[in-house]
């Protein structure tokens, strides 16, 4: 019992941790990424498409992404799409492939963008501190059930404490990362 519910507490802390990294990835920095443009979707005959589908994306520099259109015929709506889309892109069209230069950022827009990711960093914890509070009231469930002891409800607490420490600990590290990677020039 009380195993089952350290594991379900470990893969839900794990997936809070990854769905941080992943809202993270989406922040810009001044390098060039392929996950920078994974939120474009293109309209490709009447319905709502993922730009990965229809092109792929490769980093030609450090500020420049290379986008490589399957179809040539959808390079405008392409290009339409990415300049449409909120991350300040102005994308350029060279035969079937299109460059997409990345501006450099500026003091302040740096200094918004931390904010922004120490936001997510937060909610990120607050997630994994969720996951702590339904495990524990799990736990304290089976004691109030008579399932297991008063030794055992400790310990199963502590448990879940660690694994919660451990988890807001690699938040803790990934946020680090990205700031340090935000302020670089």
């Amino acid at each position: 019992m009380i195993n089952d519910i350290k594991k379900d507490a470990e893969v839900r802390m794990e997936k809070c941790v990854e769905a941080f990294k992943n809202s993270i990835s989406k922040v810009r920095t001044g390098r060039a990424s392929p996950s920078l443009l994974d939120g474009i979707v293109v309209e490709y005959y009447g319905a709502p498409t993922p730009l990965r589908q229809l092109a792929s994306v490769t980093v030609e520099d450090s500020r420049t992404l290379k986008i490589n259109v399957f179809d040539r015929s959808l390079s405008p709506a392409i290009e339409k799409a990415i300049m449409s889309s909120d991350l300040g892109l102005n994308p350029s069209s060279a035969g079937s492939d299109i460059r997409v230069p990345l501006p450099a950022l500026t003091e302040e827009r740096r200094k918004d963008l931390i904010k922004i990711v120490r936001g997510e960093a937060e909610q990120g914890r607050v997630s994994v501190r969720n996951v702590r509070r339904d495990s524990n009231d799990k736990v304290k469930a089976l004691l109030k059930d008579k399932e297991i002891s008063e030794d055992d409800e400790r310990r199963a607490q502590d448990d879940i404490q660690k694994m919660t420490d451990l988890a807001i600990k690699k938040v803790d590290a990934n946020l680090a990362e990205k700031e340090a990677e935000l302020m670089e020039f």
